[in-house]
């Protein structure tokens, strides 16, 4: 039996020196750049079309959005990085909202989404870079799956795992389709709920 969300509910915004909400047991963060997909992909993963707010305008969540899913641990929309027209204090503001995140040590596993039809880009690197350096354990997801043929997914997102500089594997991930869901989500019930036995 894999790992079903039961129920998932919008907690809390915080911005740069707000709190943050009461810890949980287990935070998975969703990270990566602007219009990769990281709203749709939380609503899809949690069978909610309207939970996570998607927008047309790249650079819309400047806040760190916290979703508490069965009543246990937080899903976390990070701000999307990367969106040129953002004026240089707004990127510093997002640079230290994610530093002081990142080194918090509430965060149990980082999901960073990177666009299956793309070469990761400078930015996707300096946040990989990012990760590594805090050692928050991670899982690659290949988002817009859906845009390749299905027998080119699979190798299309283990090379863009590879060009960040990382192991070459990333799950191929459709919020269209729900291609990758069930890998996704038996994902997240080996972090909250880990099997004694493994």
């Amino acid at each position: 039996m894999g790992f079903t969300v039961k129920s998932a509910r919008f907690i809390t915004s915080a911005g740069l020196g707000s709190e943050l909400p009461e810890p949980r047991p287990h935070e998975i963060a969703v990270v990566g750049k602007s219009n990769v997909g990281k709203s749709s992909l939380i609503n899809s993963l949690c069978g909610r079309n309207k939970l996570a707010k998607t927008s047309a305008t790249p650079g819309k969540t400047k806040l760190i959005n916290f979703f508490l899913l069965n009543e246990e641990f937080y899903l976390v929309d990070l701000p999307g990085y990367g969106y040129a027209a953002a004026p240089k204090a707004e990127q510093e503001k997002w640079g230290k909202l994610m530093e002081g995140y990142l080194s918090s040590g509430r965060v149990s596993h980082i999901y960073m989404l990177i666009d299956i039809r793309h070469e990761p880009t400078a930015l996707d690197r300096q946040m990989f870079g990012y990760i590594i350096y805090y050692g928050i354990p991670y899982t690659l997801i290949a988002t817009k799956a859906d845009k390749l043929a299905k027998s080119k997914r699979k190798q299309a997102a283990n090379a863009a795992a590879k060009l960040l500089g990382a192991p070459p594997y990333a799950i191929a991930y459709s919020s269209e389709t729900g291609d990758g869901r069930e890998e996704l989500l038996e994902r997240i019930g080996a972090i909250v709920a880990p099997d004694p036995e493994e």
